[in-house]
């Protein structure tokens, strides 16, 4: 189920963000010299990253979540306020991702460039919520293919915050897509290597829709789109049964996510004498450490790709696409 945003009243919603947006407003904006970086604060650290790649020396991006923040409830702080307000462009996901902070962004773009890139993505290769019209999975990053419409938005919205360095800005994202198609491909191959009764995807919550439509896999997360849904005990019955008939073998904790409801799944087939290990934890939402591999879009897919071939009995490189991923993937 999607997660709601905050239970305060309507009125008294507006009213905050109103008077926090005001208060910022009397603050001047500095003047920035043509040659100096524009200011770029993107709510997710795959936009980020994207927009860093993209933008070069040109951009100072802000990440406002960092490794381990769960996006589908995260709200802003008072810095984030003065951050967004004072940025010469503000980047989110959109697609009803930052749920918590909705309100408050599109509030911001009635008055500053904000640009919703995840959006780019058309309807058409969307995967609607079937339970709520007019809602999508937001987890379009899974898949490289998807990303690359993402990316094409971002350098959109940089050129035209920039328009004196747009040529460089396009130049960098044909580079990007490049590694972006090759990253993909990389990714078919090792996936398909997997025995296809095995392909099987079971995880902390329902973010990887969009990579199992793609690579062939079916994916089942306890919980729903959103972290805030529940996960009842008929849902983890169903799993537990689902991993003893077909004997899957693992299984896949996210680094945003609590482990708890994957333990009940591993208890749960050892009860009906089957062995469930857990094949490693998987960036679902957000990416790895700063200034790693794993902590860029690409470290992160690759991560994520490796792993789950690697651990449902298919072939793939212990280091990754490149031999770049960490020891021990």
């Amino acid at each position: 189920m999607l997660h709601r945003i905050a239970t305060s009243s309507p009125l008294t919603r507006r009213r905050a963000l109103g008077l926090a947006l005001g208060a910022v407003a009397l603050t001047s904006r500095p003047s920035l010299a043509q040659t100096a970086p524009l200011e770029v604060v993107a709510t997710t650290g795959m936009i980020a990253d994207a927009a860093r790649v993209v933008g070069g020396d040109h951009v100072q991006v802000r990440a406002l979540m960092g490794p381990g923040i769960d996006p589908h409830s995260y709200r802003q702080t008072r810095s984030d306020i003065a951050a967004l307000a004072r940025a010469d462009l503000v980047l989110w996901h959109g697609l009803y991702l930052e749920a918590q902070m909705e309100e408050f962004l599109l509030k911001l773009a009635a008055r500053s460039p904000v640009v919703a890139v995840g959006e780019a993505v058309p309807e058409s290769a969307r995967i609607a919520h079937e339970d709520y019209e007019g809602r999508y999975d937001p987890h379009v990053w899974m898949v490289p293919e998807l990303w690359g419409a993402v990316v094409d938005r971002i350098t959109e919205a940089l050129s035209a915050a920039r328009p004196e360095s747009a040529q460089l800005f396009v130049a960098n994202a044909a580079r990007y897509k490049d590694d972006l198609a090759r990253l993909n491909i990389y990714a078919k191959d090792v996936l398909a290597s997997v025995p296809e009764p095995a392909r099987v995807l079971v995880t902390a919550h329902d973010a990887f829709g969009y990579f199992g439509r793609a690579y062939g896999y079916r994916v089942e997360g306890i919980q729903g789109l959103s972290t805030e849904s529940e996960a009842g005990l008929a849902r983890i019955r169903d799993l537990v049964d689902l991993l003893v008939s077909r004997q899957i073998k693992a299984v896949f904790v996210e680094s945003t996510v609590s482990d708890r409801n994957i333990r009940a799944l591993i208890e749960g087939a050892a009860a009906q004498g089957h062995e469930v290990i857990v094949g490693g934890e998987l960036f679902s939402d957000a990416m790895g450490t700063p200034g790693t591999y794993e902590g860029s879009y690409l470290g992160m897919i690759d991560h994520n790709v490796t792993t789950i071939a690697a651990a449902l009995g298919g072939t793939a490189p212990s280091r990754g696409m490149d031999g770049n991923l960490s020891a021990g993937g």
